[in-house]
Formats: C-alpha cells, sequence, structure tokens
C-alpha cells in the first residue's frame, strides 16, 4: 500500500511559506508565481501555523468583502487541520479528506513540520501505483 512518504519520494521536499501577517494579496501572487493552491503559513520563527488556500480566499475575504491587500493571511489560514505522519497510507489520507471536506493535510515527522500533501497528489500517486502495476502485469503475460 503506498503512504504518504511515496508522494514526498517523488515530488521532493519544497514547501512554499509565507508569514502570517503578510497581506492576502502578496500570498496569491506568490500562489500563482508557483502555481499552487496552497502557502503554509509559518511565524517570526519559521513554525507551521496554519495553511492558507484559494478557497479560504474566495470564501474568507471576496464574500466577506474584505481587502486583500490590508487582509493579513493569518485572518483566513486554516489552523486545525488533521495532522498526519509520512507513515499514513493513501487510503487514510483520503477518508481524512472526505470526512472534512478539505483538499489539503500537513504532514508532521515526529511532531516536527514537514510538508503538505494535497488531494491531487493522492490521485496522481494513485495513477502511478496503478501503472506499475499494469506495466507488471503486461510483462508477466508476455514472459509467459
Amino acid at each position: 500500500m503506498r503512504t504518504v512518504a511515496h508522494i514526498f519520494k517523488r515530488k521532493g521536499h519544497h514547501n512554499i511559506t509565507v508569514n502570517a501577517d503578510i497581506p492576502v494579496l502578496e500570498a496569491l501572487r506568490i500562489m500563482s508565481e508557483k502555481n499552487i493552491g496552497s502557502v503554509i503559513v509559518v511565524d517570526d520563527q519559521g513554525k507551521y501555523c496554519g495553511l492558507a488556500t484559494e478557497r479560504d480566499y474566495a470564501r474568507k475575504v471576496i464574500l466577506l468583502g474584505k481587502s486583500s491587500g490590508e487582509t493579513p493571511v493569518s485572518e483566513i489560514m486554516l489552523e486545525h487541520l488533521p495532522r498526519i505522519a509520512p507513515e499514513h497510507t493513501l487510503e487514510e489520507c483520503m477518508n481524512i479528506m472526505t470526512a472534512h471536506n478539505i483538499r489539503y493535510l500537513p504532514v508532521f515527522n515526529k511532531n516536527e513540520f514537514y510538508g503538505v500533501i494535497s488531494v491531487l497528489d493522492i490521485v496522481k500517486e494513485t495513477i502511478l501505483a496503478q501503472q506499475e502495476t499494469i506495466d507488471q502485469l503486461h510483462s508477466y503475460i508476455h514472459s509467459v
């Protein structure tokens, strides 16, 4: 069974972080430049505080008529997401995401922030695992 560790092995360990007090507009610029849907929010010491997503922006800034240039990321970030570990299976992650209606999960390795996975990461990893199975079956069939 594939785990979260497989995802990081494939995609690497590059965390895009923003400080909690920057304006939402700046976080959105970073997301756009990096072609990502979320950023990791950290405090002044670089410690994980939460996650800010495009979805949070739409719901907590635009729909409420707030200013993107004046609202700090700390006002819209998700702070209490379920935490997972690299050992969690993809199936466990899908169940957690479905139960909480979320698209991102923070990953912690021994209480230290490690990174974030998205539902897209899980889909990609699942497709890769299925393709490997198909390739193995093709190889077996052609060897008989």
